[in-house]
């Protein structure tokens, strides 16, 4: 998930302005394929039967210049913020999807797919819910807002992110899940109350479990990896219908480093459940390097490569999402960065929309793909 100053940008006029244009326009403007060289991501990865997209949010098609370069690079989009629920909630029972269709509609203008994210999470939630869920521990909490936002979208979507980060081992219990309010009020089967929600509401769109921690070489990671293969064969047992996972992809230029061997054999059991494989949320920190930006990049894009090269080695590895294309959007990690002159240099587009080394390292994994 993205990290927390990231939401301090939001949301602001931009957001009401690109709402108001797409509920005016939805009824006029038609789908248009986006002309491009060939060379776009967007294009390189349909090449090889995958999508390439990214996350984006509504204050940021509001400078054409990015809205163009996403057109041109990104064929399916993923909303940043829009569709959490503080945002499509706020007020109990009244939903708000202004937002979430202008991104939508931009989606379908430039014949892009369109993905979801997320209808259950422990965090992002209106302030009202934990108080509701206590008082009444009405399954109903859960289950109706499922059926009115999936149901909302209904057809119009590639795939929801239906439960988010539902795992963290080191809280203590068995099973590896995570301590929320979620859990505490309705117990693990809130996540099978779930995906049958979402399944009633919007049976066409690919239905994902999505976490993080299944990357890296860390003890950790290896500890995340068995909980999670253990969480993804209950779910099936229990006859769960679930379609995918989502393995997030936030990687660190100079941390811990992908376990590539690792990383295959879990990605291969995954395979041999019968799930599909998206990567949902990848980018690459570069903070703690060098000043030199040429070696920053450098190790941005051998981070990125070295996970795509395993992860796209897969054969149910269906689709590859940044967070965020451009570098433009990014937060410097707090005021001592931004005095040292640290600005960062986390995904395929810089601040100014050149392509970076990521870039060439995500093109080059979608041109080698089998």
């Amino acid at each position: 998930m993205a990290s927390p100053n990231r939401r301090d940008v939001m949301l602001g006029g931009g957001v009401a302005a690109l709402a108001a244009w797409g509920a005016g326009q939805a009824q006029v403007l038609k789908p248009a394929i986006v002309e491009d060289s060939g060379a776009s991501l967007r294009a390189r990865a349909a090449q090889r039967r995958l999508l390439y997209g990214a996350a984006t949010s509504t204050y940021q098609l509001g400078q054409s210049d990015f809205a163009g370069a996403l057109a041109r690079e990104a064929g399916i989009l993923v909303a940043e913020y829009e569709m959490k629920r503080d945002a499509i909630e706020p007020v109990r029972g009244q939903y708000d999807f202004a937002a979430a269709d202008a991104l939508a509609q931009f989606a379908h203008v430039h014949g892009m797919a369109f993905r979801g994210h997320t209808l259950v999470w422990h965090a992002s939630n209106p302030r009202w819910l934990d108080a509701a869920a206590f008082a009444a521990r009405d399954e109903r909490l859960l289950t109706s807002y499922i059926s009115a936002v999936a149901g909302h979208f209904r057809g119009r979507l590639q795939s929801w992110d239906v439960v988010n980060e539902v795992l963290l081992p080191k809280d203590g219990r068995a099973d590896g899940m995570r301590l929320s309010s979620w859990l505490s009020a309705f117990g693990p089967s809130y996540v099978d109350l779930a995906f049958h929600a979402a399944r009633a509401a919007d049976p066409h769109a690919l239905r994902v479990y999505n976490d993080w921690g299944c990357e890296g070489g860390a003890p950790e990671n290896d500890t995340f990896r068995r909980a999670t293969l253990r969480f993804l064969e209950t779910l099936l047992e229990r006859g769960v219908p679930i379609q995918a996972l989502g393995l997030q992809g936030h990687l660190a230029a100079f941390g811990s480093k992908v376990d590539q061997k690792k990383l295959r054999t879990f990605l291969d059991e995954v395979r041999a459940m019968g799930l599909k494989i998206l990567v949902t949320e990848h980018d690459v920190d570069d903070s703690g390097g060098p000043s030199d930006i040429a070696l920053r990049d450098r190790a941005v894009a051998d981070a990125s490569r070295r996970f795509l090269d395993v992860v796209l080695d897969n054969s149910a590895t269906i689709a590859v999402l940044t967070w965020g294309l451009s570098d433009r959007f990014l937060d410097a990690p707090g005021f001592r960065a931004v005095l040292s002159g640290y600005r960062p240099r986390m995904l395929p587009l810089d601040a100014d929309l050149a392509r970076t080394p990521m870039w060439s390292a995500l093109a080059s994994a979608f041109d080698q793909r089998r």
